[in-house]
């Protein structure tokens, strides 16, 4: 028998299945997260490239991971330097996002050009950026070649975040930190709230304003 949480919600179909045409094989996946990579090897300058291809691979123990082509600068600082830290960018680093991805380290000092602000990281040898809400410290635990793209799984290590984002709980309000996305080559700025996690199988319980996920600082 088919439960009352299995039954599809009708009120929220239209009843109009949408024609589909087969399309090319790519990486189709959107929206992605955009972020800027800092690296560094040993006794060099720090660099920052720009990734749409990360994400979260795992919780226990929390790791990422990043793809980047072997061909790019920051390629082998990652690999020298076994650690790289995943910053986050606002709406206002929307310019700069795009130009760290465009611009090579190996002819332009992207931190001075930009006036960007070296964080000093407290788990890596690496520094963040300072003007990103959120800077993930990685280290460096698995390269895997895949093809155009090496995969670097990073344990996250550490995390810094922006004090004024803390509420008066400890929770994280990313919400209000103006995050940005990228879709089929495109930048775009985070849509309305919709909802927390599980909220359509807890119909009883009033909405939240918020997500419910807290994330509390050490």
């Amino acid at each position: 028998m088919q439960s009352k949480a299995d039954k599809p919600d009708r009120k929220r179909q239209s009843g109009v299945i949408p024609q589909k045409v087969l399309w090319k094989a790519g990486t189709m996946l959107a929206p992605l997260p955009v972020s800027m990579v800092t690296c560094q090897a040993p006794g060099g300058k720090p660099n920052i490239i720009t990734v749409a291809w990360a994400g979260t691979v795992c919780s226990e123990p929390p790791m990422l991971g990043i793809a980047v082509r072997p061909s790019r600068y920051s390629f082998n600082l990652i690999r020298q330097g076994k650690a790289f830290v995943v910053n986050v960018p606002t709406i206002e680093l929307t310019a700069a996002t795009d130009s760290c991805g465009v611009w090579s380290g190996r002819n332009v000092d992207k931190f001075k050009r930009l006036g960007l602000t070296p964080l000093p990281s407290k788990t890596v040898d690496v520094p963040g950026i300072a003007e990103c809400p959120v800077s993930l410290e990685c280290r460096l635990r698995h390269e895997i070649p895949l093809g155009s793209h090496t995969l670097f799984l990073g344990e996250v290590m550490g995390v810094q975040v922006t004090a004024s984002l803390l509420d008066k709980d400890g929770r994280l309000a990313l919400e209000k930190a103006g995050l940005i996305a990228f879709a089929h080559g495109g930048y775009y700025a985070l849509g309305k709230y919709l909802g927390y996690f599980g909220y359509s199988v807890r119909k009883n319980k009033r909405s939240r304003a918020v997500p419910r996920t807290s994330t509390r600082h050490a």
